[in-house]
């Protein structure tokens, strides 16, 4: 079912019939959350020109990023980078993609989502998984560090090789925050109750999702990469990307 290869300099594992790589995140504790160090380096682009709109709404909805608290997170396998069409359509032969200019594009699922979700042996990442995920080890606004991050973050098409391994943080996975990833989570705002351990709060509703700079390009100017932020979330309202788990595989 797997395969362990080395993917651009970096272990990884390959779903055998599909072809879709894989990373492992390895387990660890981080602070999940919008921190006020984060938001001070927000008001610190903010004041330095960096925003093209008022930022007070960014801020009013910081509560939704928070408390920041501890959370502690076991391994896991991880997709490379979103799905693209053509991986989604080993699944699902007959889906077709409006927004997608190639195969090898991102798929952005509307209508085809619940079919996609029953039909892969895969899960869907808890929230805290994905932030962990995205930050890979650190606590800045991207993995990058916390200036203001620009257009090349976004990869939205996964047919240059050497493009994905230019935008791979330390996990080795690229283009977090690129599209809008759907989570398991139901979304509910703030973290007030939820789980230390990784695990994804259920319930009814609409789902969290996180990222979607890639979403809005080309940007027009309304400080769209806030949505690049590690700890941008939001509900689930239309289409979306889906960025699979799997458990390690036996022996790892």
């Amino acid at each position: 079912m797997w395969s362990e290869e080395v993917v651009a300099g970096r272990p990884a594992w390959r779903h055998i019939p599909s072809g879709m790589v894989f990373r492992k995140v390895p387990g660890g504790t981080f602070r999940m959350g919008l921190s006020e160090a984060e938001l001070a380096a927000v008001r610190a682009i903010e004041h330095g020109g960096g925003a093209e709109d008022s930022l007070e709404p960014f801020f009013a909805d910081a509560r939704t990023a928070q408390p920041v608290r501890e959370v502690r997170v076991t391994p896991f396998l991880i997709a490379r980078h979103p799905m693209t069409v053509a991986q989604v359509r080993h699944w699902l032969p007959e889906y077709e993609d409006d927004y997608a200019d190639a195969d090898s594009g991102t798929a952005r699922l509307e209508d085809d989502l619940d079919d996609l979700l029953e039909a892969l042996p895969f899960r869907l990442p808890s929230e805290a998984e994905w932030e962990y995920a995205a930050r890979a080890g650190t606590t800045t606004l991207t993995f990058r560090g916390d200036g203001k991050p620009g257009e090349d973050h976004l990869l939205d098409d996964f047919g240059d090789e050497q493009r994905i391994a230019a935008v791979e943080n330390a996990f080795g996975l690229a283009a977090m925050g690129s599209a809008n990833e759907i989570c398991a989570d139901v979304w509910i705002p703030g973290f007030v109750g939820a789980p230390t351990d990784g695990r994804a709060r259920t319930g009814d509703g609409p789902r969290v999702v996180r990222g979607g700079a890639a979403d809005v390009y080309p940007w027009q100017g309304c400080d769209e990469w806030l949505l690049l932020l590690a700890a941008t979330r939001y509900q689930h309202t239309q289409f979306t990307a889906v960025r699979p788990v799997a458990p390690l595989p036996p022996g790892t």
